[in-house]
């Protein structure tokens, strides 16, 4: 039903164990080991940009989460308004919440057919998904892209002297289908193998968690549903990693640590990339507004109003006389542009006086 999934990864799988073959050998451990490992750097570069991707929309949202709160505030009576709103947000500053889940969603089926192309090799199980064969059956069978050769090449290698598709909890009746490949493993032996790499994907887990954790504002750490979040992937998930890993081959185990390895040093890489970036344009910002600014000792320039027309100030008659009076008296030694000196007022007849209202005492 998943042929379209298992089908590359073994192809994958297959290319890289031919590279590792020719140097190490084809039933080296070490061969089958590193391929593997680069198995998993080649899916992980084929999502190198939905993982960038990832990374920007992660911070738009939370650069976006004042007004996302606000909306959620004003429009939470009306969840049809309220989704349309979002919409329109999204569309005007052009991110996809969904691109956040995009690199999450396209690992899992890439686990699923990894962990499936490798259970594959040895199908002498009788557990779920098993097949129950016998061990000379099974070694003529062959896997997807791999011929019966190569199943048989994958039984025979050895890490540190287990099977890398032996895992702890296996049962004695898949312990016994090595026999014809190099002897009977012990479950001590796998467990010494298995448990340090269980350890190492464990912490690389939780510091890879933690660099995340450390990017996020102080908004988005204050939200409940991520703080939640964040204390999953600080402890339930490395701690799930120990529980569950004497579950899982030793391949899987490599794949684990692979991944986390990626992980750690691809999110280094792309946020120190994006903070470049952002001040980049944070600087160019900054000389923009320095170039706009007045110069040193400069004048900022004043907008040219137009000033409306005022009436000429009026001028008493009395005064016009007086001082034509006396340009015409004494002007010729003066010059023409002086202003003419104000004349006292005259005093007014006796007659023109204002009689007063006081009655003359009898």
């Amino acid at each position: 039903m998943l042929d379209f999934i298992y089908y590359p990864v073994s192809w994958i799988l297959w290319v890289w164990h031919k590279v590792f073959g020719a140097v190490l050998g084809p039933d080296n451990g070490f061969a089958w080991a590193l391929a593997v490992m680069f198995l998993v750097f080649t899916l992980r570069a084929i999502l190198y940009k939905p993982f960038v991707k990832q990374v920007r929309t992660t911070r738009q949202m939370q650069e976006l989460q004042p007004q996302i709160k606000a909306l959620q505030k004003k429009y939470s009576k009306d969840r049809q308004r309220m989704a349309l709103e979002m919409q329109k947000l999204q569309k005007e500053h052009g991110f996809n919440p969904l691109m956040g889940c995009l690199p999450v969603l396209l690992q899992a089926p890439v686990f699923i057919g990894l962990f499936h192309v490798l259970r594959s090799f040895n199908r002498t199980g009788t557990g779920m998904g098993q097949l129950g064969l016998t061990a000379e059956q099974n070694a003529s069978i062959g896997n997807y892209a791999f011929s019966p050769e190569d199943v048989q090449s994958f039984l025979s290698a050895r890490l540190f002297g287990a099977p890398i598709s032996a895992a702890i909890t296996s049962p004695e009746s898949v312990l016994q289908s090595f026999e014809p490949f190099g002897g009977v493993p012990s479950t001590l032996n796998i467990a010494l193998v298995a448990v340090p790499l269980m350890i190492v994907a464990s912490v690389a887990t939780h510091f890879n968690s933690r660099a995340s954790v450390a990017r996020q504002s102080a908004a988005a750490a204050a939200n409940p549903q991520s703080a939640i979040m964040n204390k999953l992937a600080l402890w339930v998930f490395p701690l799930g990693v120990l529980v569950g890993g004497p579950f899982l081959m030793i391949a899987i185990l490599l794949y684990w640590v692979s991944n986390n390895i990626w992980t750690y040093a691809q999110q280094h890489i792309v946020f120190r990339r994006i903070d470049a970036e952002e001040a980049a344009k944070k600087q160019a910002v900054i000389e923009r507004r320095a170039d706009n600014a007045p110069k040193p000792g400069a004048r900022p320039k004043a907008d040219k109003k137009k000033t409306s027309a005022q009436p000429a100030p009026v001028v008493d008659a009395e005064v016009e006389d007086a001082a034509s009076t006396d340009g015409d008296d004494g002007g010729g030694s003066k010059d023409a542009g002086s202003p003419a000196p104000r004349p006292k007022p005259k005093p007014r007849p006796a007659a023109n006086r204002p009689k007063s209202n006081k009655r003359k005492r009898r």
